[in-house]
């Protein structure tokens, strides 16, 4: 069986389908950008002595930023054939296991990877759902665990 072509057809696919991927490049300008948006100044985020002081290999992006752009990635993908995708997300969650450490010029690249990870989900209010898992990587490592989005259909 091929992996659903759209949104549409999430209960036609096979676990272990791979959805969609995205790539993003973050870059000190975006983590910038990200603080003033959210109000988080940490100086960790874009001073690199003091987060070496705190035992960083440098400036690390916002775990929430990277959440985000994982959470993004997947309802433009929903939005793609539906324009009320962003609705059908019932429940999304992560935990942060790495720190993606942004260079001083230039980018680092996350790539953020959405597979079918259970098609017969149930939610509390007794509707079916599909659970995507989202997968967020950075310089070869996984930087979001457990990333999990659970699904209306």
């Amino acid at each position: 069986m091929s992996a659903p072509a759209s949104p549409s057809e999430l209960t036609d696919g096979a676990v272990g389908d791979v959805l969609f991927t995205r790539e993003v490049e973050l870059t000190r300008d975006r983590l910038v950008r990200y603080a003033g948006a959210s109000r988080d100044f940490n100086a960790i985020h874009y001073n690199d002595a003091v987060a070496e002081q705190v035992g960083l290999p440098g400036v690390i992006a916002h775990g929430m930023l990277t959440m985000g752009l994982a959470g993004s990635a997947l309802t433009d993908w929903l939005q793609e054939s539906d324009p009320r995708g962003v609705a059908r997300v019932a429940r999304y969650s992560t935990r942060f296991s790495r720190p993606i450490q942004v260079p001083a010029t230039g980018s680092v690249t996350l790539t953020i990877t959405g597979t079918l990870g259970a098609v017969d989900q149930t939610g509390d209010d007794g509707e079916p759902r599909v659970r995507v898992d989202l997968r967020a990587e950075a310089a070869g490592v996984t930087v979001l665990a457990k990333a999990q989005a659970f699904i209306r259909v």
